[in-house]
């Protein structure tokens, strides 16, 4: 069995991966103390991707919970859900990271990831294959952001054959009010450029609209964000979690979606979207869940694809569906918009099926986009941190902590380069004689 080992670090992070887990126990039948209850054979079949059997029976999520501060962890064990974790898989210190990325990579942070790694370490040891790590965590805070791009060094340093993946959500004005979010997010955009093999890139922007354009929500709590998320996560694993599935373990996921080293972003989308007021209304059909799964306002990243070109694309329905439509369909969408697809890479959308729907829903699809357009929510980030940086506004915060101001500079540098990289392949010739693609 291809084993994946969870790892959940800050407030954010801990929210959105402890909702994936109470959404993935019910898929797979496991109730909130871990045992099984399910009804088909196919919740069990390829179970310990994600869970261990303890003697006693138990499914235990192979999940590290780790904050600097312990309210987040004390949430999550008084949650429904808190009995399903071993005890021994929270790790938390005493005070938090201040929303700043230096504390949790260079001081309050580092005093606790050897412990942290420690533990992860022995949980792939007690692995029979591990296929790799994934981590939920958000850019904009100081735990999940620097914390987590430590851990993330020093499980690449260790485990550098297998495959590192991540979660992670992008900060928006319109949602937190912390003012040292581009630097924590440019800084740490950075770091999952060269550490990461794939990033599914979650923008708090998207989030916000969606809640209220598509679900008709006025005031979105951070729980409706929460959970679109886990609607995300859920689809993305199903062909990691259920049987007979292209796109089967991370790594030929990465295969067929990373053509270049550093563009590993991926926009991620879900379908059907609408108000619980309208669902009882609507007959969802394919050809309504291909079209909505390539709308623009259906993704969780505030960015126009219009603007770019996919180099690759997965889809991932879910339900009783006739593989035939859904072939045709994804065909179909690719012909009427070949301008928006790179020539060069043939066969650059692949489509997954699974017969077991979501909970609540008859059939469902989520979306996975390597676009060109991934540059508008990098340069977003960069401009604000760059309007900062100049100022040299808040600085002082991060090289009290032991930061050089050229490290600044250099995560400017390495984003920007990041967002010519996306650019160039934008504008690749397909060969002698055809001129430039205009993106």
């Amino acid at each position: 069995m291809r084993e994946i080992i969870h790892i959940q670090i800050g407030a954010c992070g801990n929210h959105i991966g402890t909702k994936f887990w109470e959404v993935i126990c019910d898929e797979h039948g496991v109730d909130p103390i871990g045992t099984f209850h399910g009804s088909s054979d196919l919740q069990l079949e390829r179970i310990n991707v994600y869970f261990d059997e303890s003697t006693a029976g138990r499914f235990v999520p192979r999940a590290l919970l780790v904050d600097t501060e312990p309210g987040p962890l004390d949430q999550v064990k008084g949650g429904p859900y808190g009995h399903v974790f071993s005890p021994e898989n929270f790790v938390s210190g005493r005070i938090g990271c201040s929303n700043n990325w230096a504390k949790g990579h260079f001081t309050d942070g580092a005093e606790l990831c050897n412990n942290i790694f420690e533990k992860a370490r022995r949980m792939a040891e007690s692995c029979e294959f591990i296929q790799g790590f994934q981590m939920t965590h958000a850019l904009g805070g100081g735990t999940g952001s620097g914390l987590g791009c430590l851990l993330l060094q020093q499980l690449r340093d260790e485990f550098g054959d297998r495959m590192l993946c991540t979660f992670s959500v992008i900060p928006s004005p319109r949602v937190s009010d912390v003012v040292v979010e581009p630097y924590n997010a440019v800084l740490t955009l950075k770091e999952l450029a060269h550490l990461a093999d794939h990033v599914y890139m979650l923008d708090n922007e998207a989030l916000l609209d969606i809640c209220q354009r598509s679900l008709k929500l006025t005031t979105p709590s951070y729980g409706d964000m929460n959970h679109l998320i886990s609607c995300v996560m859920s689809g993305v694993t199903t062909s990691f979690r259920f049987p007979g599935q292209l796109n089967g373990d991370l790594r030929k996921l990465a295969v067929n979606m990373v053509p270049f080293p550093r563009l590993h972003f991926f926009v991620p989308g879900f379908v059907p979207l609408t108000s619980r007021g309208s669902q009882p209304y609507r007959a969802i059909t394919v050809p309504d869940l291909t079209r909505q799964m390539w709308d623009a306002n259906n993704m969780m990243c505030a960015l126009d694809p219009r603007h770019g070109r996919y180099l690759t694309a997965a889809a991932v329905f879910r339900g009783r569906l006739s593989t035939k439509e859904v072939d045709e369909q994804m065909a179909g969408v690719q012909a009427k918009n070949s301008k928006y697809f790179v020539e060069w890479i043939p066969n650059n959308v692949k489509t997954v099926m699974c017969d077991i729907p979501p909970r609540g829903l008859k059939m469902a699809a989520t979306f996975l986009g390597n676009t060109t357009a991934m540059q508008e929510v990098i340069r977003r980030n960069v401009e604000q941190f760059s309007a900062l940086l100049r100022r040299k506004a808040f600085l002082h915060w991060y090289t009290g902590e032991g930061m050089e101001e050229s490290e600044f500079q250099t995560a400017e540098d390495d984003n920007r380069d990041l967002i010519a990289e996306y650019q160039q392949y934008q504008e690749i010739p397909v060969d002698e004689g055809m001129g430039y693609l205009n993106g």
